[in-house]
């Protein structure tokens, strides 16, 4: 089947239609009067809205999953968090392993564009390797999460709830049960909780890490000078946005309303969480209407850029926002080249990076203004969201159920856009013409 689609369509045209296919599934699938607790069934554009988000990994929704979705709605929920996490090629293709059928070289294609891998060679060992790194890794998420809530829940239950929320973070969904406790609370309900933070948080970071980057850390262990570039700009980038992060919300909510009655410990808990979270989880431990406005902005700031390349993560990614800080410091130090860790980085990896900023940017202005002049909602909270969709993020400040029919739909094409990513889709709607050089004449321009 997917040798047969290959011929008719483009590498990158397959990996749209595969998302596609899966939210419409999806979306089918929790219309059906067994997904919802209430009678007649969930609406269509309730189903969309939310198997988009599960699929595109991003965690907004428009009904407390708990209370509004019943057991069968859930588990619908969960397989799309899984399926949209680790990429449905991968699924595909370990399933193909186990049929003993040969994998040619087009599936091989399709799997290197699905993950971003910088070559064939492998790939197929790498999609057993992924698959089987995110089970062990949710599997010793669930194992420690369920210290928490079996002794609230029961043992079937707790494991229950611990599964889900282990898959969800990983796969960096910030989809949630804790409706169980408080509705559309989030983990506020276990925000004290070293456990829970931790554990949460430590699958966030692997899940946005990326498999290659873990891959490269198996090769080589703590020898990070053996490390690929890659890998270390990764690393590098994560861990200045989670310092940097924690730092300024911490000093920005210290005397806050989002923190008041926490202890100095449970402080810098919630700063570390809430630093972590916005790339791109979506799960938060305070609420996030108490924040002020420099910490919301801090907290856009860090869902634009989002996880890393090839990862369950969304946003620009790490690596673009560290090609684009570098040029500043080349061009600051009138240097020819890019260079990073004694590496020197190709003028293409910047073009790149620049025309993903670029797109990101228009479209989170274009439907910031959409939205408010729809629905009459304040700029603030409406980047917000906006920024948290197309980030695949699932931070909300409250105001997406609110929003009207039409803003649903432009948060269901950014999550889409997010999740796919801008260029995939941008050469998706493109011909198959390579780059050639230009023979235009050459004449420079004065920007700045």
């Amino acid at each position: 089947m997917i040798q047969l689609l290959s011929k008719k369509f483009t590498t990158t045209k397959l990996i749209v239609l595969g998302y596609l296919v899966v939210i419409v599934t999806g979306t089918f699938l929790l219309m059906i009067p067994i997904s919802s607790k209430g009678s007649g069934g969930a609406g269509f554009i309730d189903s969309l809205f939310t198997a988009t988000s599960a699929t595109c990994v991003t965690g907004l929704v428009l009904h407390d999953t708990f209370t509004y979705w019943s057991g069968f709605g859930q588990a619908v929920i969960l397989l799309l968090i899984q399926i949209g996490g680790i990429g449905f090629m991968t699924i595909a293709i370990t399933a193909l392993t186990f049929t003993k059928k040969k994998i040619g070289l087009s599936q091989r294609l399709i799997m290197q564009e699905a993950v971003v891998a910088p070559q064939v060679g492998g790939i197929v060992r790498m999609t057993k390797f992924i698959l089987c790194g995110a089970m062990l890794f949710e599997g010793i998420g669930a194992i420690f999460l369920a210290f928490w809530f079996v002794p609230r829940l029961g043992f079937g239950k707790g494991i229950y709830f611990s599964v889900f929320h282990s898959i969800s973070a990983f796969c960096n969904a910030g989809i949630d049960l804790m409706g169980q406790f408080e509705e559309s609370s989030s983990l506020v309900t276990a925000g004290n909780s070293p456990v829970v933070c931790l554990t949460i948080t430590a699958l966030i970071i692997v899940g946005g890490l990326g498999f290659f980057v873990w891959s490269d850390i198996r090769q080589h262990g703590r020898h990070f000078k053996n490390y690929k570039l890659h890998t270390k700009m990764v690393i590098s980038m994560t861990v200045f946005l989670i310092v940097s992060g924690t730092l300024l919300l911490l000093l920005f909510e210290f005397h806050g309303q989002s923190m008041e009655g926490k202890s100095v410990g449970e402080k810098v808990m919630a700063a570390f969480f809430q630093s972590v979270t916005p790339r791109t989880a979506g799960f938060n431990t305070i609420p996030l209407d108490k924040l002020n406005q420099t910490s919301q902005l801090t907290m856009i700031a860090l869902m634009f850029i989002g996880g890393s390349p090839g990862s369950t993560a969304g946003g620009i990614k790490t690596t673009t926002a560290m090609v684009l800080l570098l040029s500043i410091w080349t061009e600051l130090f009138k240097r020819k080249d890019i260079e990073c860790f004694k590496r020197r980085i190709d003028g293409e990896i910047l073009r790149h990076a620049t025309c993903i900023m670029m797109l990101y940017v228009m479209l989170i202005m274009g439907a910031t203004v959409a939205i408010a002049a729809i629905d009459q909602s304040s700029i603030e909270e409406t980047l917000f969201e906006v920024t948290s969709a197309i980030g695949t993020v699932g931070l909300s400040l409250g105001i997406t159920p609110e929003l009207s029919t039409v803003s649903h739909l432009i948060l269901v094409l950014l999550m889409f856009i997010g999740r796919v990513g801008g260029i995939t889709i941008l050469i998706s709607f493109g011909n198959r013409i390579a780059f050639r050089p230009s023979k235009l004449p050459l004449e420079k321009v004065t920007v700045g």
